[in-house]
């Protein structure tokens, strides 16, 4: 394993060998493009809006709303480190968000309780994915598609339709609206989570294999990678973290309803495909999966205080998504292209 090639497009220190200053910052642009275009748009939106968008309630606007849809970004992004797609990370959070809250109000569960109960059905249904995809041999983007729509199906049915409504302990209240150094706590959930994922995936075997198994599967199991419980554990993670999104989106909200959460999925594999086209391009990464959500938010936030209209925001993301998919499948034909 040891000789196994990043699938990423960063360049080497033997391509940077005896290239002018020019030629190194123009072979750096394509992969830090995005970091690039993140500034610019923060300073022109800065510009542009003096009184509005360089200002500490928006940063905690930001913060607040985008950081469950980067946890759910980063849940996709582990699956698609292994060759795999999760899409019951917008499914789920719908159920989950909801079980956190009906958990407390008809169950009569201490909040940690029924946050430890969430997690833990986040965790089984992600094993179950991992066996409809490795046991099974369906494939992800179906299984999950299915798991996904059996969820929704089971907040339906448990909300009948109806909010879900209750007085909540401040301690669960307390998950989303404490505020550290002036900042959400949920950009430190963020911030913290996404630090592990970069060491776990970019410095233990666990990464490795994970990367491995997406680059070629049979490849890495004739080099003795046990590839059916790696997935299925990248499944299982995705699960948690979709779970763990849902928690902090019920403290939020204060209220469960089964019309909250499928919005989410879209921006969510944004980020995801987003986050492959810049820091490592061609490979899904950690902090290029931070930096997709950040433009989604930075974008979105600028056109909004403009004026614009309640469907631009999914007309934008629709739009990153096609671009981010044909950066991705551009950067995979070049990195073939280079390999013959």
């Amino acid at each position: 394993m040891q000789s196994l090639e990043s699938g990423a497009l960063e360049p080497t220190k033997a391509e940077l060998k005896g290239l002018s200053f020019g030629k190194r910052v123009a072979r750096f642009i394509p992969v830090y493009g995005l970091v690039i275009l993140m500034f610019i748009l923060i300073a022109l939106f800065s510009v542009m809006l003096p009184n509005t968008f360089p200002t500490m309630l928006n940063v905690r606007a930001i913060i607040s709303d985008k950081a469950i849809i980067a946890l759910l970004s980063l849940g996709a992004m582990i699956p698609m480190a292994a060759g795999r797609i999760d899409l019951t990370v917008g499914y789920g959070i719908v159920l989950w968000h909801i079980l956190a809250i009906s958990l407390q109000t008809m169950l009569g569960l201490p909040w940690p309780v029924a946050v430890a109960v969430v997690l833990a059905l986040g965790a089984l249904t992600g094993f179950l994915n991992g066996l409809l995809v490795e046991v099974a041999k369906i494939d992800s983007f179906i299984a999950t598609l299915g798991t996904g729509t059996v969820l929704y199906a089971l907040a339906l049915w448990h909300t009948g339709g109806r909010q879900m409504v209750g007085v909540l302990p401040e301690g669960f209240y307390d998950l989303s609206t404490t505020f550290v150094f002036g900042l959400p706590i949920t950009g430190y959930y963020l911030l913290g989570i996404t630090v592990i994922m970069w060491i776990v995936l970019e410095y233990t075997p666990v990464g490795r294999y994970l990367y491995a198994i997406g680059a070629n599967q049979r490849a890495a199991q004739l080099n003795g990678i046990p590839t059916r419980k790696y997935v299925i554990g990248a499944f299982m993670a995705s699960g948690v973290l979709t779970a763990l999104a849902g928690v902090i989106l019920a403290s939020k909200l204060r209220i469960g309803q089964a019309s909250v959460g499928l919005e989410f999925l879209l921006p969510a594999l944004v980020g995801a495909f987003l986050g492959s086209t810049t820091i490592k391009p061609g490979r899904v990464n950690v902090w290029g999966t931070i930096v997709g959500v950040a433009i989604l938010a930075v974008g979105i936030s600028g056109i909004q205080q403009f004026g614009g209209s309640f469907w631009v925001e999914p007309l934008f993301n629709g739009v990153t998504l096609l671009i981010a998919i044909g950066i991705a499948g551009y950067a995979q034909r070049r990195k073939g292209a280079e390999k013959r």
